[in-house]
């Protein structure tokens, strides 16, 4: 009996050390940053919304790290030391992201040791040119371009296209105070899309908003975006 106690105390030291250990260990140091990009442009994204995976082999329990992308399209994480496979899952982002000789989505492979800046390279659907937001007359006023760059049979149309305003910098279709759209079907010009909000009354009071144009596109849940741009009036 008095044998079975000492075990079952052993037995407990050896969990709580084993707990200790594992509490000890350091934390990941190594900054992982850089953009979303197309040419080296930017990919503009909405909040929360996109992101892309890492996975790193070696540590017993196989698993996606995400990295979500923030509103202008840059990313941040912390990581430990060592070699990573990244990858976009499929239908994550308003673009392309290349395939292997099998058809699935690809890796990069990105060795981490100590801080590493890299911009990820894709191919969206379409990109917003010449943008300009301004406002007269209590109003907000949006124009744009669009440039359809996947040509081929993965090529999409346009769903609708969206100005959108917010009294903060998180601007998309959900956080705004007003917005108007248009129906792809009732785009007439690629190269001339004008949009206008009427800002409504302001509680409290501000003399600004934020406003930004989102691309929608058939068949692809994640708007493409310009950035947020800050309009006093």
């Amino acid at each position: 009996m008095k044998n079975k106690f000492y075990f079952v105390i052993g037995a407990l030291i050896a969990v709580l050390f084993s707990s200790c250990k594992k509490d000890n260990y350091d934390a990941p140091e190594a900054d992982f940053t850089g953009r979303i990009v197309y040419k080296g442009e930017a990919i503009n994204v909405q909040y929360g919304q996109v992101f892309f995976e890492l996975w790193q082999s070696g540590f017993g329990n196989y698993s996606a790290l995400n990295v979500n992308v923030a509103q202008d399209g840059n990313y941040s994480a912390k990581l430990f030391d060592g070699n990573y496979k990244l990858v976009f899952s499929p239908n994550q982002g308003p673009f392309l992201w290349k395939k292997n000789a099998a058809g699935r989505q690809d890796t990069i492979a990105v060795n981490i040791n100590g801080s590493k800046t890299m911009d990820i390279e894709v191919v969206p659907y379409y990109m917003i040119r010449g943008a300009s937001l301004t406002t007269a007359a209590g109003k907000v006023n949006g124009f744009c371009k669009l440039e359809k760059i996947i040509t081929n049979a993965d090529g999409k149309d346009i769903e609708s296209v969206a100005l959108y305003i917010n009294k903060t910098q998180f601007v998309d279709g959900s956080n705004n105070i007003a917005t108007q759209q248009i129906n792809g079907a009732a785009i007439a010009d690629l190269n001339n899309l004008n949009m206008s909000v009427t800002i409504p009354t302001l509680v409290p009071t501000q003399n600004y908003v934020f406003a930004r144009i989102g691309v929608k596109i058939a068949g692809v849940d994640d708007l493409i975006f310009t950035p947020v741009t800050k309009i006093s009036f």
